[in-house]
Order: structure tokens, then sequence, then C-alpha cells
């Protein structure tokens, strides 16, 4: 009922947009609604909570919480809602005439519960009309079964290890299980979401759409900035085109774009999830963004690739902690165990269930993944191939064609096989 709400209520307000005089009225009531029916369905139990927090200081009495359920795949059909009307609004691309070809737009089910954040002018064409192929339909399956193993192969691997450690005191960890537990969560929520990303892009393409690349191997970054370029690029590029340029972006002066990032990611870390926790995520991020446009970002820039490399995934990962931990104080007491401020020895039995040698061996492939080792080395290989004259472009692509369909019936059998053994693990961003 919500989601064909959205769809009518925004069809509507396009018209109006289209045909009014009025249009930043109809734009601004348009945005409006569509964000109070964000906020009354994920952020109002954390709105109420921390309301009662503070009555119960004052000795007032506290409000009834309903207890609202978050409906899955708000934040993303929301945000895909108010790119359309803005667009509109902006005359980047025509109203739209058809009910059900907007309601195909907001409710398109590939990327409907977990992205990636689809912009309205990226795939209007595309909604009136497509082109199937068999090359392109093998292709979405391709991109599917890809998705599918990050998925289930590796980042439930990885979640197995990371909720175990998580669902423990953090006093009551050594410094071994705490790092074990956050590596092994930086591996999960990237091939956990990056793994949706793909099986939405090749689902799209099965059907003819050609969904933005939501990922770029985020963990080879060399600098924050860079980082989101290449993680979520679909949620960034939205927060750039209709928040962060909207307020002025960097065109007016430094503090208006210090500004201008803390307010776009408080929002961003806001949009994550309604506690504490996700908020200061963001702002951590936002703190670094503004600090790399310092003299901390030019000496940065100065030092060899694999220090910044470092700096940026040593940021991120710690970021994580913030973004896995259910509160503030875990997060704070995790911190410590971390770095060494506890006196809790390792415990042999939990070190033997979580690090067993089926977890080292997926963290090396995850690990080599998601640093493009494997790409980089399918690239040498093809190039060398083609120099040495040793198979010819038709050639290697049959080969490529050959290892590919084998690689995805291999890697299908034994993701199902895991999937029907393992327990239910959903998608993290499920609950975004």
């Amino acid at each position: 009922m919500l989601l064909i709400f959205s769809i009518l209520f925004n069809y509507l307000f396009g018209v109006l947009l289209d045909r009014s005089s009025k249009k930043k009225l109809w734009l601004a009531i348009g945005v409006i609604v569509n964000l109070l029916f964000l906020i009354v369905f994920k952020y109002a139990n954390f709105i109420i909570d921390n309301v009662n927090t503070v009555f119960s200081w004052l000795s007032i009495p506290t409000v009834h919480n309903p207890s609202i359920v978050l409906p899955i795949g708000i934040s993303f059909y929301t945000f895909q809602a108010m790119s359309y009307l803005i667009d509109v609004y902006r005359k980047k691309c025509a109203v739209q005439k058809k009910l059900i070809n907007l309601g195909l737009y907001i409710s398109l089910f590939p990327q409907l519960i977990a992205g990636p954040i689809v912009r309205y002018h990226d795939i209007q064409k595309q909604i009136k009309e497509r082109i199937h192929s068999t090359d392109k339909f093998r292709s979405g399956i391709q991109r599917f079964t890809l998705g599918f193993a990050k998925k289930v192969i590796i980042a439930n691997t990885m979640a197995y290890v990371a909720d175990e450690v998580f669902s423990i005191q953090a006093e009551a960890h050594s410094p071994l299980i705490a790092w074990a537990g956050i590596l092994a969560y930086s591996m999960q929520i990237y091939y956990d979401f990056s793994g949706y990303s793909d099986m939405a892009i090749g689902l799209g393409r099965m059907f003819g759409f050609e969904i933005l690349e939501n990922f770029n191997f985020p963990y080879i970054s060399k600098s924050i900035k860079e980082f989101w370029r290449r993680w979520h690029i679909s949620l960034s590029n939205w927060f750039r085109d209709y928040l962060y340029i909207p307020l002025g972006g960097n065109r007016i002066n430094s503090r208006r774009t210090i500004l201008n990032l803390f307010i776009v990611f408080f929002v961003t870390g806001f949009w994550h999830g309604a506690s504490w926790s996700f908020l200061i995520w963001g702002l951590v991020h936002g703190c670094f963004l503004v600090l790399e446009r310092t003299k901390f970002g030019s000496f940065m820039a100065k030092l060899p690739g694999v220090v910044q490399s470092l700096y940026t995934l040593f940021v991120t990962v710690m970021a994580w902690v913030l973004f896995r931990a259910d509160t503030l104080a875990y997060a704070l007491d995790y911190y410590k165990v971390l770095f060494g401020y506890g006196d809790v020895v390792a415990d042999p039995f939990l070190i033997h269930k979580l690090i067993s040698r089926e977890s080292i061996v997926i963290f090396i492939i995850a690990i080599l993944g998601a640093f493009g080792v494997f790409q980089w080395i399918y690239e040498k290989l093809a190039k060398h191939l083609r120099k040495q004259g040793r198979l010819s472009g038709n050639m290697l692509e049959l080969t490529k064609g050959i290892v590919t369909a084998v690689f995805v019936i291999i890697v299908f059998l034994y993701g199902t096989g895991n999937l029907v053994l393992g327990a239910y693990n959903p998608f993290i961003y499920f609950r975004f």
C-alpha cells in the first residue's frame, strides 16, 4: 500500500509540476511529503525514544511509542521518487504521462529493495524502449551469479564471524577476536551490498535495463574522497546532485563548503539508520573529507600510494565499528579492546571456532577480490596472450566464454548448496 501511495502521489505531483506556474511550491510540497513519508515510517521510533529520554530527565510524562515497523526498501524508492520530481522541475526530463511507466520506475523490482538508487533521468529512455538480446541476457545471468556468489559464499561466511563477535559484550573480547570481527565485517558489508548490486544489475540486464554501476573497488581508494566515488556510487551521486550542489557545493567559499559537506554526511549517516552511531559514522566520514581539503590532504597526496591506501583503509575500517555496533556505548568499548585497553586473554575455543580453515580461505579470496587482484590478473593475462599472438581475438573470447560458463555453473551450484545448508542471513541493506 505504501509503495502504491508513493507511485500515485508522485505521479500527481509530476503532472502538477509540468502544468502549474507555481512549480517551486509544488516541488517543495512534493519533496516535503516524501520526506515526511520516510520520517514517519523510518525515524518515528528513534525520535520518540529520544524525546522520551529527554522527558524522563525533566520528569515529564513520556509519549507512547507505537513501534512502527520499517517497510522494506522505503529509503530507496522514496529517494527515487524525489529524483523524479526534481528532474521534472529542472526540466532534465519530460513528465511521465503514463502512470504505469512511473510505477515501473519507482517499483523496478531488481533494485527496489536495496538499490542501486536509479535516478529518473538515467533510465527514462529505457522505460519506453529497451534493447533485448541473447548476449545481454547471458551477461545478466553471469552478473547475477557473480553477485549471488559474493553474498552466499563470501558475505555469509564473513557474517558468521562478525555476527558471533558482535553478539558478545565488547569487554569480553581479546584484541585478536575484536580485530577478526571488524575485518570480517568490513568484507561482509562490501560483498553483501556489492553482491546485491550485481544481482540487481544482472536481473535488470536480463529484462533489457542497463542499471549504472554501484561499486568500483572502494577498498583500493587513496583518500576518503575517492572512497565515496567508489562506494555506493548511486547514493553518492544522489546526494551530490540533489543536496550538495543545491546547497552551493564548493562554489561559495571554504566555510560554506565545509558546512555543506557536514550537512551531506550528517544526512548520509541518518539515511542509513535511525541511531546515533549511524549519525556519527556519517560525520566521521565528513570530518575526514573536510580534513583532506586542508594541508593534511596535500601532505597525504605526496606520500607513497601504499601509505595513502593504508590510511584510507584504516579510517574506513574504524568507522565500520560505528556502523556495525548496536549502540554508541558498545562501539566505544569495542575501540578500547581493539587497541589493547583490556586484560582479556584470547579464548582458544572461540579462536578455533571463528578462525577456521574455511573462514581463512574465504577471507583471503575476499581480500584478493576486493582489491581487484583477480581482475588485474585477468587483464594482464589477456594482454599477454594477445601480445604473444597465442590466441586470436575470437579464440580469446571463446575461451573466456567457456571459462565463464564453467565458473557460473560451479559457483551457482556451490552457492545454492551453501544457501540450502546454511542459516538465513538477509542482505544488510534490507534494513535501510
